[in-house]
């Protein structure tokens, strides 16, 4: 079980950097955490932050080394990549107002000095959103990106000893060009996720590049890896943190809707298991901080830091823990009762040796409050409440009863009876748009109402209903993606009337 914390005052000194998004945190060795660069309103910024391991705190060091431009170190940029190897920190590209970069600047993080770097080879492109990895302790891999006009699906080598880059030729089957995606080595393969691809959507896909280590000898090549267990959705502006034998993924944002499109930002945490090649859900005990994407999240220890982030209005600045419940952290949640979540094949804990079951909170009493806690949904209650009504005051329900039913039936109570019989014969490609707003409110009504008459007769809904119900949580028919509507409609069947 793991927790979200948010830090306090108390858990380092110095000043923290300020809220950004589309920034880089690289971990140089155990020591340091280095921030740098992001966007804040339009503001695109250059500054670094450094968090001291050992002494918990932050600085802002005094750096020197410039550029052509004569200005210290890098100018202001985001969505760029930077890459740690021993101590020093390569950074690439990114954007400045509408400008992609194509420069390349190292840190020599003992000295904290600039070094502008004239590479040759293969140069690549100016780009924004790309991504990239260390390989061992002397080289570079990047994949992808965005350079103004078009998608990237190229590979780029860089030997930071030599300066030399090489683009790497890939045969056979390649990924989707995209940017916005993740690149993470794991011992001889980078694993990319995710990201935007050509026409814009958004992808959910993960591949596995191989050739990247020379003794190997092997030939450059992708392969697509389609895992076991509970993945996650299509998402960009994710990340992706290395972790013993897990990688942790975190927030990012999709796309939902299909009559009218929306963007999605997500905060849950997707676990990667490297020993048994299969996705997990990382068990939470407590409500997560809000949704965002292109944040930065650093390891230090069992910890994970969270910094930054956007989430489509408001750019965050506060800094976050998601600590093992055995941390020191964890104890300042013991005056706010945990989430009971069960446990699953599909759920997993980064410390499976200490996972202790808590007592159901006594304070969940009411109904709607338990139904979310049932079906295992995370949602802020202030503002996420649902409307439940009742089906005689549904205006579009009962026009849409009246007009399927016609004068064959002489009161409402039976014409929403005919539709409910004619939505429980009817197969997915069959509803109408105009259905589907008065089938997700029934469907949410039913469940409600199923949920209310089992507390009065002290039943209790089993595990299997708390997977089976999906959609309760959506608002409203325009958050439903085009293959959520099979599943709507064969939940709804399996509803009670």
């Amino acid at each position: 079980m793991h927790y979200w914390v948010r830090a306090s005052s108390s858990d380092f000194a110095g000043t923290h950097p300020q809220r950004r998004s589309g920034h880089s945190a690289v971990n140089i060795g155990k020591s340091k955490v280095v921030v740098f660069g992001g966007l804040v309103d339009k503001k695109f910024l250059s500054d670094i932050a450094v968090y001291d391991i050992e002494a918990k705190q932050w600085f802002q060091p005094e750096c020197t080394g410039s550029g052509s431009d004569g200005h210290v170190g890098p100018s202001s940029r985001a969505f760029h990549v930077a890459v740690a190897i021993d101590c020093h920190m390569f950074i690439f590209g990114g954007r400045l107002g509408s400008q992609r970069l194509g420069d390349f600047w190292v840190l020599d993080t003992d000295i904290w000095q600039w070094s502008e770097l004239t590479g040759f080879g293969d140069l690549p492109s100016p780009r924004d959103f790309a991504a990239a990895s260390a390989v061992g302790n002397r080289k570079i891999v990047m994949y992808g990106g965005w350079d103004g006009k078009k998608w990237l699906s190229d590979v780029y080598v860089l030997d930071t000893i030599s300066l030399e880059w090489m683009e790497l030729s890939v045969s056979g089957t390649l990924p989707h060009p995209r940017c916005g995606h993740t690149a993470t080595m794991v011992e001889k393969r980078l694993l990319v996720y995710g990201g935007r691809g050509g026409g814009g959507p958004i992808m959910g896909d993960l591949w596995a590049l191989k050739g990247l280590i020379e003794e190997e000898n092997e030939a450059p090549g992708w392969t697509q890896l389609k895992l076991p267990g509970q993945a996650p959705s299509p998402r960009c502006g994710h990340t992706v943190t290395s972790g013993g034998h897990y990688l942790l993924m975190f927030g990012g944002h999709g796309t939902g809707g299909w009559l009218s499109r929306y963007d999605i930002y997500y905060n849950d945490c997707i676990i990667l298991d490297r020993v048994s090649a299969q996705w997990k859900r990382l068990s939470i005990g407590n409500e997560p901080p809000p949704a965002r994407a292109y944040h930065s999240m650093s390891i230090i220890g069992s910890r994970y830091l969270l910094i930054g982030g956007f989430d489509g209005k408001s750019t965050y600045g506060d800094p976050w823990w998601l600590v093992p419940q055995e941390d020191p952290i964890a104890s300042r949640l013991t005056a706010s009762p945990p989430r009971n979540i069960p446990e699953s094949k599909d759920v997993t804990s980064l410390n499976d040796d200490f996972q202790p079951q808590f007592k159901e909170s006594q304070t969940e009493k009411f109904p709607f409050s338990e139904l979310q806690r049932r079906l295992q949904i995370s949602v802020s209650e202030s503002n996420s409440r649902l409307h439940i009504v009742n089906e005689l005051e549904d205006k579009e329900l009962l026009e849409l009863a009246s007009r399927l039913a016609g004068e064959n039936v002489s009161t409402n109570s039976l014409a929403i009876e005919a539709l409910r019989e004619h939505w429980r014969k009817s197969e997915s490609n069959m509803v109408k748009l105009k259905e589907l707003g008065p089938l997700l409110r029934d469907y949410q009504r039913l469940i409600y109402r199923q949920y209310l008459e089992r507390s009065a007769s002290a039943q209790q809904p089993g595990f299997g209903e708390q997977v089976m119900h999906q959609l309760y949580h959506v608002k409203n028919a325009t958050q439903l993606r085009m293959d959520d509507i099979p599943k709507l409609l064969a939940e709804y069947k399996q509803l009670p009337i």
